[in-house]
Formats: C-alpha cells, structure tokens, sequence
C-alpha cells in the first residue's frame, strides 16, 4: 500500500514536472517568435535567455527568502551553503555573475560532450586515486 502510494507521487511528480518544462519551452518559443520580427534573430534569443534568467532569479531569491528565515533567538554557525546564500542576498550582481557564470558553462558542457566527459573521467580518477 504504501510503495503503491509513493509510486503514484513520483508519477505524478514527473507528470507536473514534464508538464511544466513543456510550459516553459513553448513560452520561450513563443516569445521567440514574438520579437524576432523586431529585433533579429540574435537579441531575440538573447532576450528569451535574460527572460528565463530573470524569472529563475525571481524565484530562487523568492525561495531562499521563505527558506533562510531564522526563528528568533536561535543562533548558529553558518555553514558553507549559509554563506553562499548570505553572500547572494548581500550581494546580487556577484551572484547573477555566477549564475552566468555557471549558465555558460552549462552550454559548453552541453555543447562538446567530449569535454565534458574528460572533465569528468578526470575528477572521478582523481577521486579514485586518492582513496
């Protein structure tokens, strides 16, 4: 009963998700097509980037606001990722940097598999050869 209950979740899980990513990708596309007319082919797609940027950092920033809230009283050592937050709600252009940063790396990595698949295989043999 309950594994029948957990599978139903994970499926419908996977259904919003699918769902929700064909949402978005139809939404790109259609703002795509609505300022190709205007602005070419190359501010098109860099408006539909800066768009889908723009809305991820609404929400991130709309997330980790309701998430990092501290009750009040409890005091504790920031870890490594409290930090990183702290360091992106004091600072938004160093972490919208980043996030490019990280973005750009996404496509290269997307871009030459072969790349990525020698990164990889190096930082798995170096793990390896370290235990």
């Amino acid at each position: 009963m309950i594994l029948k209950k957990t599978i139903y979740y994970a499926v419908a899980v996977a259904a919003l998700a699918a769902a929700a990513t064909v949402c978005v990708v139809f939404l790109a596309l259609a703002l795509y097509a609505g300022l190709v007319q205007h602005i070419g082919p190359a501010w098109a797609a860099a408006s539909v980037a800066a768009a889908a940027l723009t809305v991820t950092v609404a929400l991130s920033a709309l997330l980790l606001g309701k998430f990092l809230r501290h009750p009040e009283g409890q005091t504790q050592e920031p870890d490594l990722t409290m930090r990183v937050f702290e360091l992106a709600r004091d600072k938004p252009w160093v972490a919208l940097g980043a996030l490019g940063a990280l973005g750009a790396a996404a496509a290269v990595a997307m871009r030459n598999p072969r790349v990525t698949s020698a990164v990889i295989t190096t930082l798995l043999a170096s793990r390896i050869g370290k235990k």
